[in-house]
């Protein structure tokens, strides 16, 4: 005879609710790849001027975008210089570097520093409640439920972001490193945001940038 006994559809539904939680809780930033050009000298962008760039779908971010590069760039002893504006010739494509070098010139900055934030992910999130039903007594036996519904916190749909970035020498055009990282769906857009400017950054440290 067999006494093992299966699981109730409500056990098996809370299982499976804990378990896409606890994933969705371990996303983190990631810094996907990066490059440097195996010629560039040891810090070329100590104590330089730095003409910092943000291209984004959106002025909001373009703007906290920009603030949080200048804030990095400041934290390791650097003088950030905003880009003047420029119209994108094929929206939904990074600008060229050829639309910031001028002007990098005449503000006399050693390097570009261009991010390019896309998204990169998007989740729909109606949330989980979990609801005990009443339990009766009858001829039939004990009778019960657990139902799984929407939402703890609400619900909507949140973006994750991806920042592709890079440093562009200005006295030669040359590119000198190049790094992307993604962040998960959070609604949270300015601390997601940081996230990825600090991740990238932490890259640019271990490039030797600064």
């Amino acid at each position: 005879m067999n006494t093992a006994r299966s699981n109730p559809p409500w056990r098996v539904g809370m299982s499976a609710a804990i378990a896409a939680l606890s994933l969705a809780g371990c996303a983190s930033t990631q810094l996907d790849a990066q490059w440097s050009d195996p010629q560039m000298g040891a810090s070329p962008l100590r104590g330089a001027k730095v003409m910092i760039a943000c291209e984004a779908y959106e002025m909001v971010i373009k703007r906290i975008c920009l603030d949080q590069l200048s804030a990095e760039v400041v934290a390791r002893g650097g003088t950030p210089v905003i880009a003047p504006d420029t119209t994108n010739p094929a929206p939904g494509r990074p600008l060229g570097d050829d639309q910031y070098l001028g002007a990098a010139r005449s503000a006399g900055a050693r390097a570009v520093l261009a991010s390019y934030i896309t998204p990169s992910a998007t989740a729909v999130s109606p949330g989980i409640t979990l609801g005990i039903g009443g339990f009766g007594f009858g001829s039939g036996g004990v009778s019960g439920g657990v139902g799984v519904s929407a939402p703890i916190g609400g619900g909507g749909v949140s973006t994750g972001y991806a920042s592709n970035i890079r440093v562009t020498e200005v006295a030669s055009g040359k590119l000198l490193w190049t790094a992307r990282a993604t962040s998960p769906p959070s609604k949270d857009i300015q601390t997601q945001l940081g996230e990825l400017t600090r991740t990238v950054f932490e890259a640019a440290d271990k490039a030797h940038l600064f």
